[in-house]
């Protein structure tokens, strides 16, 4: 069954047609992995998904809802969807932990004892279990974006969006990041979406590959057959563009 389905979704910005005419279906527990030159609607396309974008036309499914039906609770679409994003968006008033307990608490209302119990493995999980009570200006940016995966695996999401999780890291610390991510898509049944650069992730990892290029998908294809035979020019020229630096 399909977690997250596009049918002839049209997104603007004023004018600016960002998003034309997306058709494309995510399975549950597949890894999909979307690239494409910057400015091509990879970041908008993602943001969608849980309302964060609203799209002008078509239908956009997540998980059997239609998330701009008046009747969808979005609340509830969010709880099963998480997001990572480029910027961690930790609260930087909160130690690492009590950013990971925040939203089970308020939106789950689960029980204190197991919260905290639950953060602490993810901690360990993360490889940040003696982090726990360090503050975000405390942690490296390698660090932040770890507990801020943390944050998401804490409400037990169905899917979870990436968006370009490394592209503010320091290259020593991507590593890191992507190892989790790795485990993340090996271990779990979770629907994994993410926006990235990291061409070495999406050979590993992912089950399909989509290419990108101002606003439309030119190419969805599995992985192992976009890196060996990517049919449209555009992703021809992006592949060797990466290759290059």
């Amino acid at each position: 069954m399909a977690m997250i389905e596009f049918d002839n979704v049209e997104k603007y910005y004023g004018d600016f047609h960002a998003l034309k005419d997306i058709n494309l279906k995510i399975d549950a527990g597949e890894t999909v992995v979307l690239i494409g030159p910057s400015g091509s609607g990879k970041s908008t396309l993602i943001r969608t998904v849980n309302g964060l974008e609203e799209i002008q036309s078509g239908h956009l499914l997540v998980d059997g809802f239609d998330l701009y039906d008046n009747k969808t609770d979005m609340n509830k679409i969010r709880k099963n969807v998480g997001m990572v994003f480029q910027h961690f968006n930790l609260y930087n008033n909160m130690s690492a932990i009590d950013n990971i307990m925040l939203a089970p608490r308020l939106v789950l209302h689960r029980p204190e004892e197991e919260n905290r119990k639950i953060a602490m493995e993810l901690l360990d999980r993360v490889g940040l279990a003696d982090k726990a009570d360090n503050m975000p200006s405390m942690l490296s940016g390698g660090q932040k974006q770890r507990v801020a995966i943390a944050r998401s695996l804490a409400m037990k999401p169905k899917a979870l969006l990436f968006d370009e999780p490394t592209s503010a890291l320091d290259p020593e610390m991507i590593g890191g990041v992507l190892k989790i991510m790795k485990d993340i898509a090996r271990d779990s049944d979770m629907t994994m979406l993410v926006v990235t650069h990291e061409m070495g992730f999406a050979k590993e990892v992912a089950d399909r590959v989509i290419f990108m290029a101002d606003g439309r998908i030119l190419e969805d294809s599995s992985t192992d057959e976009f890196f060996a035979h990517p049919k449209e020019e555009r992703a021809q020229k992006f592949l060797q563009q990466v290759r290059q630096h």
